[in-house]
């Protein structure tokens, strides 16, 4: 493909609450035995997209250890490959990335330094499959100097942590509002972009110029009335992981046949990096039901309706329900656990009870596993 990738994902969020505390939005557990930003990462591998360039900061120990090797997408290669970007101080700039206009500014090298002619940007905490190819075409035809991707949400949707786009006959974007409070349209962005290489450098040496540091705003907005921006609409499944709510609403999309179809068994497939794990174990007495279990893990009790990941423990007359069992928990015995998030390496006490109510409830036990 005649493009290089630049993922974004770098980015915190005070809306994914304790959740977010440990790692970055981007290497959040997805569907028992993925990350978030392995879609972004497999969609760009099987567009034939060689080069990549992720740009992290926030919480990036867990995100740059999953991405410490890139065979997992087929980046591992002489010409091209996968690099990571994070903040660095040096003699003209001691900041952390201020911006997304501002991270791909920080690393404007790796543009220059490209052959390719255009640049796909993606957002690294969407769960999707999509061929940048065909938007790369629609780009073409259409002449545009950006493409933004884009969706219609389901009436009822709170747009108000979305980009909203209206367009013309012609599919060209008229008004651009970020995070509005009375959103005029419900057509959102799904924060993939295609541009012309060049022009990217030349708008980010302009933001940088100006002191501006927001792609959205200072290059989209902005330029809406004087660069050609045209709306690319997909259809197909799109998840944003913004919020608890939708983190978990995610994840339980993946209880659905027809979504665990899309993703798992239609080409082409979603990569993860793997780990050396042996098979689920059920032992007598385990009862699961419309779940998905992962690798390593051990179930004992009832598991209905969850999302269980991998090296979990399930302890003997535990009931779990509509819940999602973060990698490497110790659940007791007895305990029950219904509409909750259980956090990673997290141990909780035999005969315990939580259960949200109204709302997904995050368990974090500081419980000692191993005490001496």
């Amino acid at each position: 493909m005649r493009a290089i990738g630049i993922i974004l994902a770098g980015g915190n969020n005070h809306r994914m609450q304790e959740l977010s505390q440990k790692r970055a939005i981007a290497a959040m557990p997805i569907a028992g035995s993925y990350r978030s930003i392995d879609f972004a990462l497999s969609n760009m591998s099987n567009s034939h997209i060689q080069k990549v360039g992720v740009c992290t900061q926030y919480n990036a120990s867990s995100l740059n250890t999953h991405l410490s090797s890139s065979k997992w997408w087929d980046f591992g290669r002489k010409q091209g490959g996968l690099f990571v970007f994070t903040p660095a101080v040096t003699s003209d700039n001691s900041y952390w990335y201020r911006g997304t206009a501002d991270a791909l500014y920080q690393n404007i090298s790796f543009l220059k330094e490209s052959h390719e002619p255009y640049v796909v940007i993606a957002s690294g905490d969407c769960v999707y499959k999509m061929d940048f190819n065909r938007v790369l075409e629609y780009h073409i035809a259409k002449k545009a100097d950006i493409t933004v991707v884009c969706k219609d949400m389901p009436e009822g949707t709170n747009l108000d942590r979305y980009g909203t786009i209206k367009m013309n006959e012609e599919c060209r974007i008229e008004e651009f509002e970020e995070k509005p409070i009375v959103a005029k349209s419900n057509t959102v962005s799904c924060g993939i972009y295609v541009v012309r290489r060049r022009q990217l450098i030349e708008l980010l040496e302009k933001c940088a110029e100006e002191g501006l540091y927001d792609f959205v705003k200072d290059v989209l907005i902005r330029y809406k009335n004087f660069k050609r921006i045209f709306g690319y609409k997909i259809k197909d499944y799109w998840s944003n992981i913004a919020t608890v709510e939708d983190y978990f609403r995610t994840n339980m999309d993946f209880l659905k046949p027809e979504v665990r179809d899309y993703f798992f068994r239609q080409y082409p497939d979603i990569y993860s990096k793997e780990d050396d794990l042996p098979p689920a174990k059920y032992n007598v007495g385990a009862r699961v039901k419309n779940s998905l279990i992962a690798s390593g893990t051990i179930v004992n009790g009832v598991v209905e309706n969850s999302i269980i990941f991998k090296k979990a423990f399930i302890g003997n007359n535990c009931t779990i329900k509509n819940s999602i069992i973060l990698n490497d928990v110790y659940i007791g015995d007895n305990t029950y656990i219904e509409n909750c998030i259980v956090e990673s390496r997290d141990t909780i006490r035999a005969n315990s009870y939580h259960k949200g109510e109204g709302k997904v409830e995050i368990v974090i036990e500081k419980n000692e596993r191993y005490v001496i």
